[in-house]
């Protein structure tokens, strides 16, 4: 029996006088895939804070939010069983570095290598190995500045990866992509998901859920709607419900992809 990785209970987070997110009920096990479909302001940001600690939940007796058992994981702790790839993270690139010490990063938390440290040889072996199963060895000496931005998304997942973490949040991953680009980080997640290794999906669209995520969470209004086997979740009414306008759910190889009525 796998061991849960978070445990959800009477979770509030509040903003402002206001409840942003309530979760009652919500258990991830270990190397589980979850996929979190919603519209904008559903919370889905929220809740994906809420598990790493970038967010803390209203004080209750019982500790709302269990990190593998334990009611008061550091942030650290988390930190380092998490990698975090987001369309946003891409953004804060502004400097010209070899990929290579990009996906160093992620060793350290950082974007690139920081300032007085050095990288060991063994260090920068795990980097390039990393880059080789990604199938991106060839971009290590590249300047990331000079990438398309799916190659630029392959080199972050790289760095969210290189410090072996168990589970991989990916945060809208193929926004601002071409095809090719959507086809590489889908593929990437399929491979991540298979390795044994949990995958955290936050996304607007069916389309991003790869075979191998088995589970669907829809969020609307800072509440979860459904929580379930995605043949169960992704519906035509359920996500009629969820996004206010009249869809229809298509199935193909899958994948799961919407029209509209």
């Amino acid at each position: 029996m796998k061991q849960d990785l978070f445990q959800l209970h009477d979770a509030t987070v509040r903003r402002a006088g206001r409840t942003i997110l309530q979760v009652d009920d919500l258990t991830l096990a270990e190397g589980e895939s979850l996929a979190i479909l919603g519209p904008n302001g559903s919370g889905k940001s929220t809740f994906v804070n809420l598990l790493t600690r970038d967010v803390l939940p209203l004080y209750r007796e019982e500790p709302p939010v269990r990190f593998r058992g334990k009611a008061n994981a550091t942030l650290a702790e988390i930190k380092a069983q998490v990698g975090f790839v987001s369309s946003s993270m891409q953004l804060q690139i502004s400097v010209h570095l070899p990929c290579v010490e990009i996906v160093e990063g992620g060793l350290f938390g950082s974007l690139g290598r920081p300032m007085r440290v050095s990288v060991t040889e063994a260090q920068h072996a795990q980097a390039l190995a990393t880059m080789e199963a990604l199938g991106i060895v060839d971009l290590a000496e590249r300047d990331v500045m000079t990438l398309s931005t799916g190659q630029a998304r392959r080199v972050l997942i790289a760095r969210a990866l290189v410090h072996e973490p168990s589970v991989l949040v990916f945060d809208e991953p193929c926004t601002g992509l071409d095809p090719e680009g959507m086809y590489y980080v889908r593929r990437t997640m399929s491979r991540i998901a298979s390795s044994g290794r949990a995958v955290l999906l936050v996304t607007h669209y069916p389309e991003d859920i790869v075979p191998e995520i088995g589970r669907v969470m829809l969020l609307k209004d800072g509440r979860i709607m459904a929580d379930g086997p995605k043949d169960e979740t992704l519906t035509d009414q359920k996500l009629s419900d969820l996004f206010a306008v009249p869809i229809a759910v298509n199935l193909s190889n899958g994948t799961y992809g919407i029209s509209f009525c």
